[in-house]
């Protein structure tokens, strides 16, 4: 997996004059904790980062941009076990977000797969995918890199409440449509923002994301409808 992120981890505390283990006695974690991000095999969450950008005196997107790409397309993939289906959402999802580069997948094993190479900011997932879920899909993405966005997909708007316990940014009915998509954009934990030569994620230096393409930017873990269903706004 790249380890863009811990790479520049460890040049900036390098070039702040700190040990792992004074990283660590700051932020009150283990010196293991801070060496396993340094490494690559552990990542972070989003309030740890704003921390860990204080301790070092950086602004937090200078450890956040390496694992999206800084001056490349961020990684977004759709996970779709309906080959036809799949065919519609991704063109729809092009037009919402053209500087990124979007990858289909029919099989959760395959979305696996590419997400343990590529840092992937962004996953639409289908909620019902045979033997793997979208919400088990979601859980192990999160897992390989916590600030993985992740919007389900269904045309079953009960499926929501399943989908409330799994970190996910939001959800949304089938068949897409563009501005239903750029809603959501607006609602993500990690939001996308153009800039550059592709997309960014952008987070505040209190661990609060900004709000994108003029969302609301209510978080995805507060009181309300799910962010991004169209079918919960007025």
């Amino acid at each position: 997996m790249d380890n863009g992120f811990g790479e520049t981890l460890r040049r900036l505390r390098t070039e702040a004059g700190l040990t792992q283990s004074q990283v660590a006695q700051q932020l009150y974690v283990t010196r293991s904790a801070v060496a396993r991000w340094e490494s690559g095999t552990r990542l972070p969450d989003a309030a740890m980062v704003s921390r860990l950008a204080a301790c070092l005196g950086v602004e937090a997107d200078r450890l956040l941009n390496p694992v999206t790409r800084e001056g490349g397309a961020v990684n977004v993939i759709v996970v779709d076990d309906e080959r036809i289906v799949l065919a519609h959402e991704l063109p729809v999802i092009r037009q919402a977000l053209p500087a990124a580069k979007i990858s289909g997948f029919q099989r959760p094993s395959e979305a696996l797969e590419y997400a343990r190479s590529n840092p992937v900011a962004l996953a639409f997932l289908d909620i019902e995918m045979g033997r793997t879920s979208g919400l088990e899909l979601c859980r192990r993405l999160i897992e390989l890199n916590p600030r993985t966005n992740v919007v389900f997909l269904t045309a079953y708007r009960e499926y929501s409440y399943d989908a409330w316990g799994t970190g996910a940014s939001g959800f949304l009915l089938k068949p897409l449509i563009e501005d239903d998509v750029r809603g959501v954009l607006g609602r993500l934990r990690y939001p996308i923002f153009p800039g550059g030569g592709g997309l960014r994620i952008h987070e505040r230096m209190d661990g609060a994301a900004e709000p994108g393409y003029g969302g609301s930017g209510a978080a995805a873990d507060g009181d309300g409808p799910w962010p991004g269903d169209p079918h919960a706004r007025a």
